[in-house]
């Protein structure tokens, strides 16, 4: 996991002040917790972490290990807040692990090959496009591979339907879609202009003939 190594320092002090300060010196508060020793408040830069994160190919859930103190750390990134605008790093959270016990992470899917329906005027829809899965760390896949060639207009393919590696454990509701082969939605046809103006004009004449006085019902 040297790769994947990533420098942390202990900070004694937090609070938006603090933490402000941080990113005007180019590093941003972090926090370990989980298995082990309790919670660190921490620092870390994240120039470093974004290249671990992609170097690894596995983004979020890249096995870290955090050096901090002396002591190492194998850890999973659980939330990495962001600044909306920018996009810049803000805050960072590091769950510490066992190798030897499982963990639940999010996996994304990759939909492999191209739906025989769509040759027939069918469109694809993939409502859920992540997993979520329960095996060790080390197993942790990059991505799942879904196979869709052979889905048909009017065919569905469910999360029960999805094959997972031996050791990979899926956590979320089996009758989920998460890939749909369907024809598009019908437009309505609008009415010809002239079959609207006549529906128009013979509702006026009915309303002005339904308020015309019957004889002998005027004013006397």
């Amino acid at each position: 996991m040297a790769e994947n190594a990533l420098a942390a320092e202990l900070r004694t002090s937090s609070g938006k002040g603090v933490a402000r300060k941080l990113r005007a010196a180019g590093r941003i508060p972090a926090v370990l917790y989980g298995r082990g020793s309790g919670n660190a408040i921490l620092t870390i830069d994240p120039k470093a972490l974004d290249d671990v994160l992609h170097q690894s190919g596995a983004g979020r859930n890249t096995l870290i290990s955090l050096g901090v103190d002396g002591a190492t750390h194998t850890v999973l990134l659980k939330d990495l807040q962001r600044d909306p605008i920018g996009g810049e790093s803000l805050h960072a959270d590091f769950l510490r692990i066992d190798l030897s016990k499982t963990v639940e992470v999010t996996v994304p899917m990759h939909f492999i090959g191209k739906a025989i329906g769509t040759d027939f005027g069918g469109i694809m829809d993939h409502p859920v496009r992540e997993l979520l899965i329960e095996c060790l760390p080390a197993a942790i896949p990059e991505f799942v591979e879904v196979e869709i060639s052979a889905l048909e207009v009017g065919q569905t393919l469910h999360v029960n339907d999805v094959t997972l590696a031996e050791g990979l454990v899926c956590k979320t509701e089996g009758d989920l879609a998460v890939a749909i082969c369907a024809l598009p939605a019908a437009e309505e046809e609008e009415a010809p202009a002239e079959e609207v103006e006549g529906a128009e004009d013979a509702a006026t004449e009915e309303a002005a003939a339904s308020d015309t006085p019957a004889d002998g019902d005027g004013d006397a």
